[in-house]
């Protein structure tokens, strides 16, 4: 396993992080539960290889991860690093201590390593944390509730550069992968200030954990997405540690052996690699850009998001995750719109198209392959 410094904290954290959000439930509805004889056994694997680096939240896995992660804890305890979030935004003291309180006990633990403000915005540091949270967040971190102040972070790249530029965090938390590369210069950038980046969804949240013919032959002897996907982010050598939601012991066992691979991508394979990626966007922005001129659909048809899917299987050959989440649309709150059938073919979107693109009849061929 590989150890990098983790910013000034003063820790030393694998390049591997074990994201406990995607752990094996039991049950249905509202009574899921983590399936404990698989996850713990999961955990206790990535340990005793050299993970040292555990980030849950506090409605991760229907609310019973924290729970789960403190009973891996025992026996580990000095030798991990925990990370979990709170996610209170408002002005309200009580509530906020309430959720730290609640972590400690769930985790089984007296204080927790990297402590996060849970989704931080620009909007959300200049209405509620910089006035006040920040001050609650101070004082924690006073009683040794906390050691390190973090913020798991799914704002731009633009208001990435201001926050880091607030001098607050010791640790950020945020998005970066294969084919999200976003936050590329305010990574580099908290590098250079000595805060530390942990990467969440290096597999892009599951997208880049299927087979794709594609992206497979990116680099010589990389046979796998997922592989390919870690690889790249490990080679970011402002990268600290990269959190990998693992849902199973096959994932744990092939993220171990990746991470293991102390071989970087040379220069010259990450250059290969973007530019590789940057046809393949363009190819994508053919289809849509996702500017969502398009919207509103009277039919409430979520053509954006389609044509997004859509793009996952004809552009990057991701076809096994774009059916899952072409499934998926409309099913969850966030995620909320109708499929393509829904499509009435009265031509209002085209209408507002910049880009002259025949929606109906891509709407319609996204259907068909990705129902």
């Amino acid at each position: 396993m590989i150890y990098r410094k983790l910013g000034k904290t003063g820790l030393a954290v694998s390049i591997l992080g074990f994201g406990a959000m995607r752990l094996p439930m039991n049950g249905e509805g509202e009574n899921q539960k983590v399936d404990r004889e698989l996850s713990i056994p999961m955990i206790h694997r990535a340990f005793k290889s050299g993970v040292n680096y555990i980030d849950t939240a506090v409605g991760y896995c229907s609310s019973d991860s924290q729970r789960v992660v403190g009973d891996a804890l025992k026996g580990w305890r000095d030798k991990i690093v925990v990370s979990t979030k709170n996610p209170c935004y408002e002005m309200d003291e009580k509530k906020w201590w309430k959720n730290l309180e609640d972590s400690l006990e769930r985790l089984k633990v007296d204080y927790i390593d990297v402590y996060n403000h849970h989704g931080l915005s620009w909007k959300g540091w200049t209405e509620t944390v910089e006035p006040f949270l920040s001050k609650l967040m101070t004082k924690a971190k006073d009683q040794k509730l906390i050691r390190h102040i973090c913020f798991s972070f799914h704002d731009s790249n633009e208001n990435l550069i201001k926050l880091i530029n607030t001098g607050y965090p010791e640790v950020i938390t945020l998005q970066y992968n294969l084919l999200d590369r976003g936050n590329e210069e305010g990574i580099a950038l908290a590098h250079d200030r000595g805060i530390g980046i942990v990467v969440m969804g290096p597999v892009g949240g599951g997208r880049l954990g299927v087979a794709s013919e594609v992206l497979e032959k990116l680099i010589p002897g990389t046979e796998r997405v997922p592989e390919l996907a870690l690889r790249f982010v490990f080679s970011n050598p402002n990268v600290c540690t990269a959190i990998s939601g693992m849902s199973n012991m096959i994932q744990v066992d092939e993220n171990l052996e990746t991470a293991a691979n102390t071989s970087p991508f040379t220069p010259e394979e990450i250059k290969a690699i973007g530019e590789h990626l940057m046809k393949l966007k363009k190819m994508a922005d053919l289809y849509c850009t996702g500017c969502n001129y398009c919207m509103p659909c009277p039919k409430e048809v979520a053509i954006p998001k389609i044509f997004e899917r859509f793009n996952r299987g004809r552009v990057y050959g991701l076809w096994e995750n774009a059916k899952k989440a072409y499934s998926d649309l409309g099913n969850v709150q966030w995620d909320k719109g109708n499929k393509a059938d829904s499509c009435i073919q009265c031509g209002v979107c085209e209408e507002k198209c910049p880009q002259k693109i025949p929606i109906r009849k891509h709407l319609a061929e996204a259907h068909k392959r990705l129902s």
